[in-house]
């Protein structure tokens, strides 16, 4: 009993009861007194149960305030059992004057009335995080005014059980602690409270476990382009066990997505992965109990391989197309066709380029990288009008696709330019024939060429320069041009360009001169000696013009005449190119020599000169003519230019024999003019037809002579016609362009065009003689027409009329030097009087295989190395007894800088 008169406020007496440690069920039954004479409260009185020494935790039961002069009956239900202890402690508060008593303390060995017991608490076992829940099973009926609490081993308390009816006498309560954690793992037990008494159940221990976590990521073993093999790597963990499921969680660096796949081995492999794609894997352990399942351990950061591409690229198209440029376009590659975020994109092109001068065909290749996410480039310094093939490849790391080729064609641009070192040309005297190849780059279809030349030197004061330039258009197969109607000895500029439906290209250009031709005397007939004594013969000598270069020298030449007549051939090198002195020509045994050399200052205009007068002329002795002999005498006159010389035909200006006849012929003139009437006029016809015949058979006679023997003219007495150096020329020139107008195809043209450029350069032979372009013709007494191209009197192909024997000669000159027309006649029978098994006329020929006609074939003089270079498929034969037959063809080009 507490007399709080005698104590202060707030202090406190204790009764403690002895240490319990019951087996079965029991009830603690006291009675209290709680007085106060004022009605106030003289303090509160409370009840603890300490279980095995521990804390005493918060009062199981407590009350205050006066309650009257009696006493009160209290039950304590305390569920706790051997092998535990329990003590119960009584606690007096002092408030106001009163008393407080406590009496009848009884331990009881069945259960309490008033009090409710409860079963066993089991303890409760949650993994962190979870909710735990304790469900208090007690035996009794549950008084509306009972309080249900739930005390916590430190003495905290949680109130608002719910309680449930299970049956007649026995209910739960429940109490839920949510969201535990591992701090909140304790004892914990269930008390009720009212004015009866108290229910006290045992104490349970709430159990937090913490879900366990690898310490360690999990570890590759392989890679691959769409697995990963991984193992576990579980052995250290952090959190509680025991395992009882082992999980991968695997996700996409980049994506939000994630996966989980249980594992029930240490190792396992993820498949149907993306290629070259980052994955995080890690690692979840599961123990039992909701919430079980801890969370992922450390990731592995792992990327796959690249996969090959799935293919190649496609829909490679042109866009643009110009002459030297394509622009590209093509499907942009995304990832599930590269299959790898490193990749690379290729375009390889490649075309064939035409080499140069004939040479092989050269193929260009090359490929450029593109960059990532471009589908479009431009494609530039291409050749103009050729086949591009293209295709892309698409690689990786992993493997490469290649597409198919796809052809493109450029347009056309202006062509290169021609290249100067494939313009070849060979010049003559007033022409040249010029060839060049393709532009190594014709960039198109050439349509045409065009070629415009102009003269803008000339070594002849009379031509003006620059002159006017004129224009030549050419197919485009034709890749050669021969101009005509040129100035000898002058230069022209030249150029050539090609062009293609784009426009002209660049221009080659090219400087060539022509030859020089030889001088050209005005000499109509052979002129009549101004006077002659027994040593000397006087001519008159007139200037020769220059063609291409001025006259840079004059020689008379005299050559003694055999008392028989023999034929000497005067070819292109037979005009007496070398200088011989009288002296020289008598220690040699030569016929002929030079008896003045003349410089052109000298020759202003036509003046006499008398051969044998017995002055030296620039080094050259004229001799006294031997009375006893007969001389011809010769006039030639030479041009230089460059290096390059031109002779004159040889001009017979005179012979000593014909002399002697014109003064004979004089006397018998003047006997005649003494006789009579009738006998001079019978006298003159008698002596004009005597003339007339020998004149004719003279003829005759030195016509065939002429023909057997060469085609050159060759020196005879006076009255043969001369023949010019110039009319020789014009005669080959036109049976040149004869050649070329006769061609049907461009193969005959470069036939044609090959053997006049192997044949005509200057000064290409060792031989002394070939520096100069000699060749000689004779003036006899007939008259002759001027040096120059004549239109023909007959008409190629037709029937051709008889020509009177005194006109032949004169007819055959004309046949030489006439445009269009030449000797292209020739028989198949001989003339009379020639057999081909005679011995005789064996030796004419070359072999004795030979046809008859080919014994008045037309002999030209040979080139060096080719010893059948002389001949040539034509005749002379006599067309009064013998019906034409044309042929064509030659073995030598004619004409050369200097053999012409």
């Amino acid at each position: 009993m507490v007399n709080s008169s005698q104590h202060a406020a707030g202090q406190r007496a204790q009764l403690l009861l002895q240490t319990l440690s019951e087996n079965d069920t029991h009830c603690v039954q006291f009675s209290y007194f709680l007085y106060s004479r004022d009605g106030h409260s003289p303090g509160a009185l409370r009840v603890y149960v300490r279980v095995n020494g521990g804390p005493l935790g918060i009062p199981v039961w407590n009350i205050s305030g006066s309650r009257g002069r009696q006493w009160h009956q209290v039950e304590l239900a305390v569920s706790t059992f051997w092998p535990n202890e329990y003590q119960i402690l009584l606690e007096a508060t002092v408030d106001r004057k009163g008393y407080i008593a406590v009496d009848d303390i009884l331990l009881l060995n069945y259960p309490c009335y008033k009090a409710p017991h409860f079963s066993r608490l089991g303890d409760v076992e949650v993994n962190a995080g979870q909710n735990a829940t304790f469900q208090c099973v007690a035996a009794g009926r549950p008084n509306e005014a009972e309080k249900f609490l739930l005390e916590r081993h430190n003495g905290e308390m949680s109130s608002g059980g719910s309680v449930k009816h299970l049956g007649r006498n026995r209910f739960s309560v429940s109490f839920q602690l949510e969201d535990i954690q591992k701090p909140e793992q304790d004892l914990y037990r269930c008390v009720t409270q009212s004015s009866r008494g108290s229910g006290v159940s045992n104490f349970a221990e709430l159990i937090v476990k913490v879900p366990p976590s690898p310490i360690a990521p999990p570890q590759l073993l392989r890679a691959g382009s769409t697995y990963l093999i991984i193992q576990l790597n579980t052995n250290s963990i952090l959190g509680d066990g025991p395992i009882i499921r082992r999980e991968i969680e695997y996700r996409a660096s980049q994506a939000p997505w994630s996966e989980i796949l249980g594992v029930n081995m240490v190792t396992y492999k993820l498949w149907h992965l993306d290629p070259d794609t980052e994955y995080h894997i890690s690692v979840l352990l599961t123990r039992p109990g909701e919430g079980g399942t801890g969370p992922p351990g450390p990731p592995l950061i792992s990327r796959t391989k690249c996969a090959e591409p799935m293919r190649a690229l496609r829909g490679l198209r042109a866009l643009e197309i110009q002459s030297r440029q394509l622009t590209l376009q093509w499907e942009t590659p995304a990832f599930n066709l590269t299959r790898c975020h490193t990749y690379s994109v290729s375009l390889c092109y490649r075309y064939t380029t035409a080499g140069g001068g004939g040479g092989h065909n050269t193929t260009v290749r090359e490929c450029l990288a593109v960059e990532h996410n471009i589908s479009r480039f431009t494609l530039r310094d291409l050749p103009p009008f050729h086949t591009i093939q293209i295709r892309l490849a698409l690689a990786n790391t992993e493997g490469k696709k290649e597409g198919k080729e796809v052809m493109f064609q450029t347009e056309e641009d202006i062509p290169g330019g021609i290249a100067p070192e494939s313009l070849t040309f060979t010049p003559l005297e007033d022409m040249i024939f010029l060839k060049w190849e393709e532009p190594v780059e014709p960039n198109g279809l050439i349509t045409q060429y065009e070629i415009s030349y102009q003269s803008i030197e000339s070594s002849d004061p009379g031509i003006n320069v620059p002159g006017p330039r004129r224009t030549v258009s050419k197919l485009r197969n034709e890749t050669y041009h021969m101009f005509s109607n040129l100035h000898p000895g002058t230069t022209y500029l030249i150029s050539v360009r090609a062009r293609t439906a784009k426009g002209f290209g660049q221009t080659a250009l090219t400087e060539i001169t022509t030859n020089i031709s030889a001088p050209t005397f005005d000499y109509g007939d052979m002129p009549s000696p101004l006077s002659e004594t027994e040593s000397t013969i006087t001519v008159l000598l007139r200037p020769a013009q220059g063609r291409g270069a001025p006259v840079s020298t004059y020689q008379v030449i005299v050559e003694e005449e055999a008392g028989r007549k023999v034929k000497r051939e005067l070819g292109v090198q037979d005009c007496f190119p070398i200088p011989t002195s009288h002296g020289e020509a008598q220690a040699h045994g030569a016929p002929h020599y030079y008896t003045a050399e003349l410089p052109p200052s000298s020759l202003p205009q036509a003046t006499p000169f008398t051969v044998g007068d017995n002055h030296t002329y620039n080094g050259y002795w004229n001799s006294p003519l031997d009375p006893r002999k007969n001389y011809l005498i010769f006039f030639q006159a030479m041009s230089n230019f460059r290096g390059c010389s031109q002779l004159l035909l040889c001009m017979v200006v005179c012979s000593s024999a014909a002399c002697k006849d014109h003064q004979r012929a004089l006397e018998v003139t003047q006997r005649s003019e003494e006789m009579g009437l009738i006998l001079g006029v019978c006298a003159g016809g008698l002596v004009v037809l005597i003339l007339l015949l020998g004149a004719i058979i003279i003829i005759i006679k030195k016509g065939r002579d002429y023909y057997s023997y060469s085609y050159y003219p060759k020196p005879v007495n006076m009255n043969k016609t001369p023949m010019t150096y110039r009319q020789e020329k014009s005669n080959m020139m036109g049976s040149m362009e004869r050649s070329f107008t006769d061609q049907s195809t461009l193969q005959e043209d470069e036939r044609m065009a090959l053997s006049f450029m192997d044949t005509h350069t200057c000064s290409t032979r060792s031989d002394p003689r070939s520096s100069m372009n000699e060749s000689s013709s004779l003036l006899g007494g007939s008259p002759r027409r001027q040096c120059g191209r004549k239109g023909s009197p007959y008409h190629t192909g037709q029937l051709h009329p008889a020509v009177r024997v005194a006109d032949l000669l004169q007819h055959i000159n004309q046949m030489k030097t006439a445009e269009g027309y030449g000797f292209k006649q020739e028989y198949e029978s001989f003339f009379d009087g020639w057999d081909i098994n005679k011995k005789k006329d064996k030796t004419k020929g070359r072999h004795d295989t030979l046809m008859g006609y080919d014994r008045h074939r037309v002999k030209l003089h040979p080139l060096l190395g080719d010893p059948n270079s002389d001949y040539i498929n034509a005749n002379y034969i006599d067309c009064f007894q013998h019906e034409p037959i044309y042929s064509t063809g030659a073995k030598q080009s004619i004409g050369q800088c200097n053999k012409n």
